[in-house]
């Protein structure tokens, strides 16, 4: 028997708390291994820093991609090739790491906060946060798109 959906279009809740609950479990998996690996590089390996940075980011979004397109989204259909799905989930992290230093740079030069702490609450609370938002959205409307919609809401 196959659900259906309301009349709105939209997904039933229970569908959309199981993806918001398994992107955010891959999300935590994905944040784990960019960061052993970022620690591995800068300890052992002795990488210079932004080396390290862009293998972990790399690290965690393979991570992600995986576990969503195997896991999470597995009943959506790629839209194209893997390699292509791949690509704009990758160009949607790094939208998600900009915002992320975007609020970092906006409070550390803007407001002028400039102590260890607020940079944390900025960059890794605050930002960590509105771009977890804009991934999922990235994540759900441009790169595992549901059956029937083929185009974002913007165009």
């Amino acid at each position: 028997m196959s659900r259906r959906r309301p009349v709105s279009g939209r997904r039933p809740v229970s569908v959309r708390r199981a993806e918001l609950v398994g992107f955010a479990l891959f999300g935590v998996c994905a944040y784990a291994a960019d960061l052993a690996l970022f620690v591995w590089l800068r300890g052992p390996a002795a990488l210079d820093p932004l080396t390290a940075k862009a293998a972990g980011f790399v690290a965690g979004c393979t991570v992600a991609y995986a576990g969503n397109a195997l896991g999470t989204y597995r009943h959506r259909a790629p839209d194209g090739s893997r390699l292509r799905q791949y690509a704009v989930f990758l160009a949607v992290n790094v939208a998600g790491a900009l915002v992320q230093l975007l609020c970092l740079a906006c409070s550390h030069y803007g407001l002028g906060l400039t102590s260890q702490t607020a940079d944390t609450v900025s960059g890794a609370g605050v930002g960590m946060a509105l771009a977890t938002v804009v991934r999922f959205w990235g994540t759900r409307t441009l790169v595992f798109r549901s059956e029937g919609r083929q185009r974002s809401w913007t165009g």
